[in-house]
């Protein structure tokens, strides 16, 4: 942990602007308030960029971009089909204060597996920055020339939860399923989160109808076990081996909260 805020301060340092990259699903507990402190104490200036927005409806974008565009200028963009990257290289641009002519070195930080490597890239338009589906994949500092005057320093990510609070990082993929010790808890998570946000998507997803009598989410992770016949042998729906199911579609992108229209 010591080696890695040194290693971000540095990169602070040495960096003309700063990109805080933040996963849309999930802006608030994606957002590094350590780093936006150290950035705005030395005048700093600095983009929110929300990636995976193709994971999230629209609605929710705008909301989370209006309420974060307080703090600094926000940008969201899906680096899987490369939407925004254009909106940000023109907000580098456009607020980096570098005198004419000088390359404008754009730091890069964020938690695991929110894609700055991933962001950057699309920015390139070709795999320059490396990635992986495994969390923290970018082991130091790499250096990228997105052309246009602009370099990116790429960094690593740093895991900022405490061991026990994995819920959190098995729906930030940190963890998959397989390392997770309560991966029925995490799956419930995720059911009420897309059930506060976008019901229909998961009954669209799994072909079932969630009702009255099984609002709990508790209760739809029941329903998904018997959809996909995930049953014990006396019958009983297989717990860990539906919330397994649920927690892998989440983490591969399968499960969005998109608006159906």
């Amino acid at each position: 942990m010591v080696s890695y805020k040194a290693l971000v301060r540095d990169v602070i340092k040495n960096s003309d602007i700063i990109l805080e990259v933040i996963d849309a699903r999930f802006p608030d507990e994606t957002r590094n308030l350590d780093v936006e402190r150290n950035v705005i104490r030395i005048k700093k200036p600095f983009i929110i960029v929300l990636n995976k927005c193709d994971l999230v409806s629209k609605k929710n974008i705008e909301e989370a971009k209006k309420r974060l565009s307080k703090i600094a200028p926000t940008v969201f963009i899906s680096s899987k089909d490369k939407s925004g990257t254009t909106m940000l290289r023109y907000k580098i641009l456009e607020i980096a204060n570098v005198e004419r002519g000088r390359d404008i070195m754009v730091g890069s930080v964020g938690y695991p597996n929110t894609g700055k490597s991933s962001v950057i890239n699309a920015v390139v338009g070709s795999k320059k920055a490396s990635t992986s589906s495994i969390s923290g994949h970018t082991r130091g500092i790499q250096h990228i020339n997105a052309g246009s005057r602009i370099k990116f320093i790429d960094t690593p990510g740093v895991i900022p939860f405490g061991d026990n609070d994995e819920y959190i990082q098995g729906m930030l993929s940190v963890k998959d399923s397989t390392h997770l010790s309560d991966p029925i808890g995490v799956a419930l998570k995720i059911i009420e989160k897309i059930c506060a946000e976008n019901k229909p998507a998961l009954e669209s997803f799994y072909k079932v109808k969630i009702n009255e009598a099984n609002q709990n989410s508790y209760d739809i992770l029941e329903l998904i076990g018997l959809k996909y016949n995930f049953l014990e042998k006396k019958g009983a729906v297989d717990e860990q081996r539906t919330a397994t199911r649920i927690v892998n579609d989440w983490q591969k992108g399968k499960l969005l909260i998109h608006d159906l229209q």
